[in-house]
């Protein structure tokens, strides 16, 4: 008589082990993964950086106007401040004004007029361009707490950060660096206020266009987040 022999099979994993959680099924593929710091940037958010630099160039192009003598020209570069703020974001608003002031000060003829170099923040722009930066921060951070963007509360973001802020910045330094009253620089300095008006409407017109077509153009503030937990903004 034999005995039956039992072999034991060999353990093999389990079908039901735990995997990575994968992303959850209908998420949008390009919302930016929330996990992510808030100032991480990936491929996507730096060649935004990238093209809003390259716009605040290129609205450098058409040149620059001197009005009523004042030592500061009018330019359309503060619509691509407004502009870089109000889609981008505080943070990568801020990041791509940088990187169009860091090509500024290399030398490259970014400036309106085709100007470069160190000599222009040391001159009556330095403010205003360093009151650029501070200026897309503002825009990007209350455009960022919007709940839904809609035109009015950007209008209002942009006037605010891409007007206000610069000129407080801007006027108090253009007055120190060319000796002229900080009240008479003021005044002068009302000249830019129509045509800034005009490009903060633009901006706000802009923004919400771009959003309402491309949701993912900003990529950060309640707006994004909403999407990502697949809630509508509102």
């Amino acid at each position: 008589m034999t005995d039956a022999r039992t072999e034991t099979p060999a353990a093999t994993p389990s079908a039901t082990a735990p995997t990575a959680p994968d992303a959850p099924r209908g998420a949008p593929r390009d919302v930016p993964d929330r996990r992510r710091g808030r100032f991480a940037l990936d491929a996507g958010d730096a060649a935004r950086v990238a093209t809003f630099a390259a716009l605040l160039a290129a609205l450098g192009l058409p040149g620059s106007i001197a009005l009523f003598g004042n030592a500061v020209p009018v330019t359309l570069q503060t619509l691509g401040v407004m502009l870089a703020g109000a889609i981008l974001g505080a943070w990568r608003g801020s990041l791509a004004v940088a990187t169009f002031l860091a090509l500024a000060a290399a030398g490259l003829p970014v400036l309106a007029g085709g100007r470069g170099g160190l000599g222009a923040f040391v001159g009556p722009s330095a403010g205003y361009l360093v009151g650029f930066l501070a200026g897309a921060a503002v825009v990007g951070l209350l455009v960022d707490r919007l709940r839904r963007v809609t035109f009015a509360p950007v209008l209002l973001a942009c006037v605010v950060g891409g007007i206000a802020v610069v000129y407080a910045v801007g006027i108090p330094v253009q007055a120190l660096g060319t000796g002229v009253p900080l009240p008479t620089t003021a005044q002068l300095s009302l000249a830019f206020l129509p045509g800034d008006l005009l490009k903060a409407l633009a901006a706000a017109a802009i923004t919400v266009g771009v959003v309402r077509a491309y949701p993912a153009a900003r990529p950060v503030g309640r707006t994004s987040r909403a999407a990502a937990d697949g809630r509508p903004a509102s």
